[in-house]
C-alpha cells in the first residue's frame, strides 16, 4: 500500500465525503470522521495495517462545488500539511444545473470545473506525496439520462486532470456499474446521489484499490 507509517491523507469533497464527520477537523472520538466512505477506508486501513498508524482527515463539506473548495483550500488543505490528499467533487457542480436550473450563479460548468480543479492539483501537488482525483458519479444505469451524460463529462475532465498532472485516478462510476447491473439505483440512493453503505462501500473499495491496499492476515 502506497501510504506510509505516520502519513496524514486528507480527503476532501462534498456531501459525500463530509457525511456527518466532525467540525473542523474531521477526525477524532464519536464518529468524528463521518459515516461514510472516508470512515469505511479508515476502518479498513486501520485493521489491515495498524501498524502504520496512519490518519485519515475528512474535509468533505456538504453543497460544495469545485469553486468551494477553492475558497477554503489553504484552510482545509494546505494548513493541514498531508502527505497524501483524495479529492471527489464535482456532483453540485452538476447537479445544480438541474435541480436550479435558472439560478445560473450555482451553476458550474465545465470550462471553470476544469481550470479549478487543474490549478488546485498543481498548486498542491509540490506539497504532497501523491493525490487521487475520484470522479463525480450519478447512480443511474442509463447512460442517456440527461445528468448522467452531464455527469460522465465532469468525469471526463477529472480523468483527463489526472493523466496531465500525474495523479491516482479513480472512475467511482465505472465502480457503480457491476452493482447497478444487479440493484436497482434508488435501492443504492434514493436521489441517484447519496449512497446507502452499499454505495459507500463501492467508493471505499474504488480508493483503496487505487493506493494498492491489499488484505494480509
Amino acid at each position: 500500500m502506497l501510504l506510509q507509517k505516520s502519513e496524514k491523507l486528507i480527503m476532501i469533497g462534498d456531501s459525500i465525503t463530509d457525511c456527518e464527520r466532525k467540525r473542523p477537523y474531521g477526525e477524532g472520538l464519536f464518529g468524528g470522521i463521518g459515516k461514510g466512505y472516508v470512515s469505511l477506508v479508515d476502518a479498513l486501513i486501520q485493521s489491515t495495517y495498524p501498524e502504520r498508524g496512519i490518519r485519515i482527515v475528512n474535509m468533505g463539506t456538504s453543497g460544495n462545488t469545485v469553486r468551494d473548495l477553492k475558497e477554503r483550500w489553504a484552510a482545509d488543505v494546505e494548513n493541514l500539511k498531508p502527505d497524501w490528499l483524495s479529492i471527489m467533487i464535482g456532483i453540485n457542480d452538476v447537479w445544480r444545473q438541474y435541480d436550479q436550473p435558472t439560478i445560473c450563479e450555482s451553476h458550474v460548468y465545465t470550462e471553470e470545473y476544469e481550470a479549478t480543479l487543474r490549478e488546485l492539483v498543481l498548486r498542491t501537488k509540490s506539497q504532497v506525496k501523491g493525490i487521487v482525483l475520484m470522479t463525480p458519479f450519478y447512480i443511474e444505469p442509463n447512460r442517456e439520462d440527461a445528468m448522467r451524460v452531464t455527469m460522465d463529462e465532469y468525469g471526463a475532465i477529472v480523468k483527463r486532470v489526472a493523466e496531465e498532472t500525474d495523479c491516482l485516478y479513480v472512475d467511482t462510476q465505472a465502480a457503480f456499474e457491476p452493482v447497478l447491473r444487479e440493484i436497482y439505483p434508488a435501492t443504492l440512493a434514493w436521489d441517484r446521489v447519496h449512497p446507502s453503505a452499499v454505495g459507500h462501500m463501492v467508493l471505499a473499495k474504488a480508493f483503496l484499490a487505487a493506493i494498492g491496499y491489499s488484505y494480509h492476515m
